[in-house]
């Protein structure tokens, strides 16, 4: 156990795998999770069943649409660009109410409270904040999660054990699942083995093999390469990659016919229309309206629609004469092509199936555009909406906090003020949805795209009852 007197940098630093927990990249080291209010906390902790609803009522208004039962243009949005055999095995009977067991969301931190960016059902970071939370509460550090609730909550997605599939789209998080299947094998044993769920002791927060005790249990937790994948009837998958990946995955067919035969259970479920952000915009929809109030439920809806920010569909169809795009009070979409730098501040994003959907690589703030390069890429949208749906969102500016950190080449302990994504994870375990750790990402106040960066500042987050300055 890391004491707290020990030197906290030296401490975190030798607390890190020496194989990483990500390829290549690294971030700044800070001596405090980032601390938020309990009244925040409270409210986190209410969003996870929330977005468990949506994400539920999202899956059957796609159902009920391809049904014939809701508006077709429903599911043809959805599958757009989609190949039509993943499209056909993703309706399966046998999948119908499946849905993600993890869910994250991408918070920004506003001045009043925060707006959801984005909902990840194919998160990265689990490993990562599973490490942080180990390593922060060796330090003293009262987290959210606790020093283990990430291993508990993932050891939930796959109770019986099973392997880690990761493609080389998303090799660079190989590491940090590479740890965490170490820790689950090094301190766990799965239902399958003939043990519990629980852990077998408290963990200790080592970072290497050998320290660890001598008993070892069975193997059951693996990461495996996508690429080369021979799937083992009754040994569950979570799938570590997106479903436009598929094609780069030579021997994927063998698992989704496991999947489709039964053979193989798959989490997050083989279904590429939950991975699109358009259903932000289709949130929006004013026919969808009352879909949404009967499948969320008044309360439910109304506090999503206080955080869910307002998206478009870049949809070039005609409009009628008489018609204008709702908030934007433009006929027809070429129009936001003379937009002003001030109406700009909209989020470009690719909805999904690409990978440019992935991580940050599709997003572009119309502020930050050239004029040019903002009417090439409204152009673009447009005609490529068919294969390749686009969605505009609302800019909501994130705000600054100040968080210490330790510069990289001095080691000295510094103050940055800078802007807050908070990712809480939440695992769906039988009839409650638990929050089980939440990572926060700082960056320098002159960045709009907060991710992980070499200049950032990523650290676990922790309850503060003595500070109100937090949301």
């Amino acid at each position: 156990m890391i004491t707290i007197t020990e030197n906290k940098l030296d401490a975190i630093r030798s607390a890190l795998p020496s194989e990483g927990l990500f390829a290549d990249k690294d971030w700044l080291i800070s001596p405090d999770a980032f601390p938020i209010s309990n009244k925040f906390a409270d409210d986190l902790d209410r969003l996870g069943h929330r977005l468990f609803v949506f994400q539920r009522a999202c899956n059957q208004l796609y159902q009920l649409s391809f049904r014939g039962k809701q508006p077709g243009w429903i599911a043809k949005y959805l599958d757009a660009g989609k190949p039509p055999k993943l499209v056909e095995l993703s309706r399966q009977k046998i999948f119908r109410d499946d849905l993600p067991r993890v869910i994250r969301p991408d918070l920004i931190l506003t001045e009043n409270r925060y707006i959801i960016a984005e909902i990840d059902s194919v998160p990265g970071g689990i490993g990562l904040t599973a490490w942080l939370n180990g390593t922060y509460s060796a330090l003293g550090q009262d987290v959210i999660g606790g020093e283990t609730g990430m291993l508990d909550g993932f050891q939930t997605v796959l109770p019986n054990g099973g392997d880690i599939l990761v493609s080389e789209e998303s090799a660079t998080y190989r590491p940090e699942m590479e740890w965490l299947a170490a820790q689950l094998n090094q301190h766990r044993t799965s239902l399958r083995a003939g043990g519990s769920t629980k852990p077998e002791a408290k963990i200790e927060h080592l970072s290497e093999p050998e320290a660890l005790p001598s008993r070892r249990p069975i193997s059951n937790w693996r990461v495996v390469p996508a690429e080369n994948y021979e799937p083992q009837p009754g040994r569950d998958v979570y799938r570590f990659f997106e479903l436009f990946d598929l094609p780069n995955i030579p021997n994927v067919e063998a698992l989704l016919e496991s999947a489709g035969e039964e053979k193989v259970r798959v989490t997050p479920p083989i279904k590429p229309f939950l991975e699109e952000k358009m259903w932000f915009a289709l949130f929006w929809l004013k026919p969808l309206r009352e879909f949404w109030r009967r499948e969320l439920g008044e309360k439910y809806f109304r506090k999503l629609q206080e955080v869910i920010p307002y998206t478009w569909l870049l949809d070039p169809t005609p409009l009628p004469q008489h018609a204008v795009i709702p908030r934007l009070e433009i006929h027809d979409w070429r129009e936001a092509v003379k937009f002003s730098q001030r109406e700009r501040d909209l989020f470009l994003k690719v909805s999904g199936f690409s990978p440019l959907g992935w991580g940050s690589r599709g997003v572009a703030l119309g502020a930050d555009l050239p004029h040019s390069e903002w009417e090439r890429r409204i152009d673009h949208a447009l005609k490529n909406f068919a294969s390749q749906p686009t969605i505009l969102q609302q800019f909501h500016k994130g705000s600054l906090f100040e968080h210490r950190y330790y510069e990289n080449e001095s080691e000295e302990l510094r103050t940055m003020k800078g802007r807050v994504r908070l990712c809480p994870y939440y695992f769906v375990e039988g009839d409650r949805v638990k929050l089980r750790g939440a990572l926060t990402t700082i960056v320098p106040a002159d960045k709009k795209l907060i991710h992980g960066m070499r200049e950032g500042i990523m650290v676990p987050t922790r309850i503060d009852t003595t500070s109100g300055r937090r949301p």
